[in-house]
């Protein structure tokens, strides 16, 4: 296949020579176009060109603001920051949380990772500084509840625990290695900080489903994560039908026809290695519009170029009621798993927000995997 030269970004030419260096650092060759070789810092705007299969690589630079700070502009590559290789799986003692834990094992035996089961409890702590009258009182009483929620927290980790190896000696499990981790405050605020500092591979966490009760708050909990998350949130509804990942056979990508799903998809297909699935490409569309199916069919084309053993597929779904839409198509297309991007606040504004989260992760049996779609 013939690697042609697209165009990264047009430029002034002290800026296009520092991303050249840049991108050369990276091991991406770079050229640039259009100089007037007798007087190139006059030219007002120069090309920058790299090679079409490099640009999934290129764009996850350019998209970052740290390339024309002064760490570049002194001549020195950015740093990109690498993860550790582990996956991280919130728990809080229900079936749910099984069922999570069962797939979080799985998918860490494919990509040979670690297993994180992170606990988060809260303890109702009022400080005060008056040391003195009913107040102290309070904070005996205080100190004791709060070692009740330990002692309580400690024994249901425990069993958590004891349940898992159990399911490992029986081969339910396979066998890798997990860590219990405890940690106390709001559950999507610590879920967020552990992830910020550890980076691990995925985070993969329970959700009820569709018989969920309306008290339960573990949908807006997983909301939040997914909507602020930089690592990749895939959340499993309790009533899931395979058990691994090795049995999805296909995934819906919903795209909006931005830069930024290059990168998403690049990513989504790199850290999915291991595993064989065909994917849909997913627009969504107030009204029926060609346009829209002519760019879906060169996005399409695009991927197949840099991914030629991915069997890929495109159609737009109605956006009028995307709820039963969703649904639909799922159903007809056979559908094992929905993925979307974190940046879209067009996508997130109608799903992520009090009332449609919940109803958007508990609508069906069908995981949704979201992906950061910047670096």
């Amino acid at each position: 296949m013939e690697d042609k030269l697209v165009t990264l970004a047009i430029l002034t030419y002290a800026k296009a020579q520092i991303l050249k260096n840049v991108l050369e650092n990276e091991g991406i060759e770079t050229y640039i176009h259009n100089v007037n070789q007798i007087q190139p810092v006059v030219s007002s705007g120069v090309r920058v060109r790299i090679k079409e299969s490099d640009l999934p690589h290129a764009l996850k630079i350019t998209e970052s603001s740290a390339w024309l700070s002064e760490e570049v502009v002194g001549e020195k590559a950015p740093k990109i920051e690498k993860g550790s290789n582990k996956v991280v799986i919130p728990v809080d003692f229900s079936n749910y949380s099984l069922k999570a834990c069962e797939f979080g094992f799985n998918f860490a035996k494919n990509i040979d990772a670690e297993v994180i089961l992170l606990h988060v409890y809260f303890t109702p702590i009022y400080a005060t500084s008056l040391p003195y009258g009913d107040v102290f009182n309070y904070q005996l009483s205080d100190e004791e509840n709060v070692r009740n929620i330990l002692q309580k927290v400690h024994s249901d980790l425990n069993a958590l625990s004891d349940k898992v190896k159990a399911k490992v000696a029986s081969g339910e499990f396979p066998d890798v290695k997990y860590t219990c981790v405890l940690r106390e405050g709001i559950p999507e605020e610590e879920i967020l900080r552990y992830s910020k500092e550890n980076r691990p591979r995925i985070i993969i966490m329970g959700t009820r489903g569709k018989n969920q009760k309306d008290i339960d708050l573990i949908g807006s909990v997983t909301a939040e994560i997914i909507e602020r998350s930089r690592v990749p949130v895939l959340a499993i509804p309790e009533n899931t039908p395979f058990k691994q990942f090795s049995e999805v056979k296909r995934i819906a990508f919903i795209t909006n026809f931005d830069q930024r799903d290059l990168i998403a998809f690049d990513s989504l297909i790199n850290s999915l290695k291991p595993f064989h699935f065909s994917v849909s490409l997913i627009h969504l569309a107030d009204v029926k519009d060609t346009w829209n199916e002519i760019k879906l069919g060169g996005i399409k084309e695009y991927f197949q170029k840099q991914y030629p053993q991915l069997d890929i597929y495109y159609d737009v779904v109605k956006n009028d009621d995307f709820l039963n839409s969703l649904d639909n198509y799922i159903k007809t297309n056979q559908i094992d798993i929905i993925t979307l991007t974190s940046y879209k606040r067009n996508i997130f504004s109608r799903l992520f927000n009090p009332g449609i989260a919940r109803k958007m992760i508990f609508h069906s049996d069908t995981p949704l995997l979201v992906i950061y779609g910047q670096p």
